[in-house]
């Protein structure tokens, strides 16, 4: 206990000095700082997703009835959001835009509760979350604030602030683009939304996240989802993708998968 309790103030030492002080700071004090945070190592795929086939189907979606609508799927799509007009009308125009449009990638926030597995890269300065799609967020734990509005736009993956709460990483991101402008599965939050997240590990192998959204320019109260990943072992390496493989079609409001194309 003593050797933890001496880990974790050398670690918010480190975190409390300036980033150019923690550059150069004595090699003692980082291996402390590393040996007091969380390990997630592996390959962590949404719970919900965990299985998923060739056929794009969870087991876990289509356990009760065959349809892969059985159970709810996909939980940071904020469909249980309570939208205000703006939102609804936003809901509304991206749902009859979807059918058979191509996908960007993934975005913030869906990459964190799609069935394409996660990577956890943790050291005292920052957090990156990574996924088989080459999308990356970078989670800044060095002690700065969050940048100033004048330094801030707009992006995919927004501006991310996180901090340990013991073993909890809790993120705030700003600035994300309209993600359902990125991907068509997104939900269509402002600009101006702000996302507070909370991720632990729940297990040996299970991690969990709570994120709330906050944006009153469409939506009439925060929302609030709850999503997991579970540790996937068929994975020793990542192997890293891009979205030319896309072949997702439309067939009378329905998804469908497009013949590979006659070479």
């Amino acid at each position: 206990m003593k050797t933890a309790a001496l880990a974790l103030a050398a670690a918010a030492a480190l975190v409390a000095l300036p980033v150019a002080a923690q550059e150069t700071a004595a090699p003692a004090d980082r291996v402390a700082a590393f040996a007091a945070l969380p390990y997630w190592p592996g390959y962590w795929v949404a719970e919900d997703q965990a299985g998923t086939t060739i056929t794009g189907l969870a087991p876990l979606a289509t356990a009760s009835t065959g349809s892969s609508f059985s159970v709810p799927i996909m939980p940071l799509r904020a469909t249980d959001a309570r939208w205000n007009a703006e939102g609804r009308r936003r809901w509304d125009e991206v749902r009859q835009s979807a059918g058979g449009r191509k996908a960007t990638g993934w975005g913030f926030p869906m990459m964190m509760g799609s069935a394409t597995p996660l990577r956890f890269l943790i050291t005292p300065e920052e957090t990156i979350i990574i996924n088989f799609y080459n999308e990356a967020r970078y989670i800044y734990t060095d002690g700065r604030p969050m940048p100033p509005e004048e330094d801030l736009w707009p992006t995919t993956y927004g501006t991310s602030i996180g901090r340990w709460e013991g073993d909890t990483l809790v993120i705030e991101t700003v600035m994300v683009s309209t993600p359902s402008d990125f991907f068509h599965g997104s939900p269509p939050f402002s600009e101006n939304a702000r996302y507070v997240e909370r991720i632990r590990l729940d297990g040996p192998d299970r991690l969990t996240l709570e994120m709330t959204v906050t944006d009153p320019e469409t939506l009439e109260e925060p929302w609030t989802a709850h999503a997991a990943w579970v540790r996937d072992p068929g994975f020793d390496r990542q192997i890293t993708l891009d979205w030319t493989n896309d072949r997702t079609g439309n067939e009378d409001g329905l998804n469908t998968i497009e013949l590979a194309p006659v070479q």
